[in-house]
Order: C-alpha cells, then structure tokens, then sequence
C-alpha cells in the first residue's frame, strides 16, 4: 500500500495512492487510525507533502562498499549513525537550495525506513515488525562542512538537504530492490539495496540499542557509489523499485 501526505485547500491531509488516484483518509496512517472515506482526487490537484512528520531522522554512513571505497575510508565494523535536523525535510517538487556555491554539495539516493510503533532494544528477528514502511530519500551533503567538522549533522542539515517521498510503501523486501538517481537525465548511482553491509535488520537492532524509535521517525540507510556534486537547475530524480520517484531541483 502506498500512503502519502498532501494539502488541499490549506489543509494537510492523509492519502492513500492507487491506480494514480489518492482517496482521503480520516485520519494519520501512523497512528494506525485512518480509513478510506469517499473522497478522492488526482495527484495534480493536490501538493504533494514529506509523506511523515519526522521526530527524529537518523542517517547511517558508508554503508554500501563501493561508496566507502570512493570516499576513501575503510569499512564500518557496525552501522556509523548520525543524527540529522527534522527541520532540512522536503517532499517531492520542493526546491533544493544550497546555501553556498563556494562547497561541493552532493546529491545521495538512499532507502529511507519509516518507522511505525515505538522500538527500544529490537532483535534481529522482530525488527521489521517495528517499521510502517519505505519511501525514497536524498541526503544532500555539504562535503567541505564534513570534512571540517570531522562528524555529519552541520553538513546534512541545512534546510532543504533532505528530500523525501513521495510515498510510503509498506509492502516491499527492503533488502533487495533496486535504487538508482538520475542527474539531469543521466544516471548517476545504480545499485541494489542487496548490496547494504549492514541489512535493514542489522541498522534497527543497532540504533535501538542505543536510543528509542518512535513512530514516524526516519533512518536513512546509506548510499551506493556515484555520488557527485549539485548544481543551481539541476534536477535530481531518485526512483527505489517498488516505491516510486522522488524529483527535486536546486533552485536557480
């Protein structure tokens, strides 16, 4: 099933997407209490919203080989978190705006999990049950703020830096699908999420060791090699196999 959140008439509401048609829910997917009511619109009537409200959102680094050996450092023993601002999420069709031309500021495809009920200290073998779904992300990553700082938040945070959506899929085998991101039209990353060091299993179990997942919060789960700089009037389009695409454009 593909959710998605959206305004219509100054109002955020809650959807569900199919057969290229959204019918209203009554209420928030995440909460677990919404159903379908009798309306419905096309996608093209409404704005299209970050498909969650995130609380919190979690990145993790070099977590596909091939993208550790392109920025030149080892492979990670267990998955390398960072935390990342709420506050730099978009959805699909916002702009992208960098706040300097004077940094490399590079485009990330990456397989994002949404989070469904409240996760503390999860096993291997339950924590997909603890996940509401999938959607596509983009971590814009200003390098020379990375590089200077020696961690990630600063450089991963500034407004716009993190696209998401524009659905939820909850139906998918999160380990083995296919993520790619086109520049402009030429494709730039390709890979499969088969390739993640560490599985979507293996990121939960880890995080929650740590810290407590609630609902709707958002990890993002590493990107395959080929990142490469963004420039003013790109557009940027990340398409994850069973969920859908995600297209943004830095703004001019």
């Amino acid at each position: 099933m593909k959710y998605l959140r959206y305004k219509k008439d100054g109002d955020v509401c809650f959807g569900v997407l199919e057969d290229d048609r959204v019918t209203k829910l009554d209420g928030n997917y995440i909460e677990g209490t919404a159903e379908k009511t009798s309306v419905t619109l096309g996608l093209e009537e409404a704005t299209i919203l970050p498909p969650v409200d995130a609380g919190q959102v979690i990145g993790i680094g070099l977590n596909y080989a091939l993208h550790a050996e392109e920025q030149g450092k080892p492979l990670p023993d267990e998955p390398m978190m960072f935390m990342v601002s709420p506050s730099s999420v978009i959805g699909e069709g916002e702009e992208i705006v960098l706040p300097t031309l004077d940094h490399r500021i590079d485009y990330e495809a990456e397989l994002a999990i949404v989070i469904g009920k409240e996760a503390k200290d999860l096993s291997r073998e339950n924590a997909l049950s603890y996940v509401f779904g999938y959607t596509c992300g983009n971590d814009v990553s200003d390098r020379h703020l990375q590089k200077k700082d020696g961690q990630y938040t600063r450089a991963k945070s500034y407004a716009t830096f993190k696209p998401l959506g524009p659905v939820i899929e909850t139906e998918l085998n999160p380990n083995d699908v296919g993520i790619s991101l086109t520049l402009n039209g030429e494709t730039k990353q390709e890979s499969r999420t088969s390739d993640l060091i560490h599985t979507v299993e293996d990121v939960l179990m880890e995080i929650t060791a740590v810290m407590t997942l609630k609902p709707g919060d958002v990890i993002l789960t590493g990107t395959p090699s080929g990142v490469g700089p963004l420039s003013p009037g790109d557009q940027v389009e990340v398409e994850i196999e069973g969920i859908g695409k995600l297209t943004n454009h830095v703004q001019k």
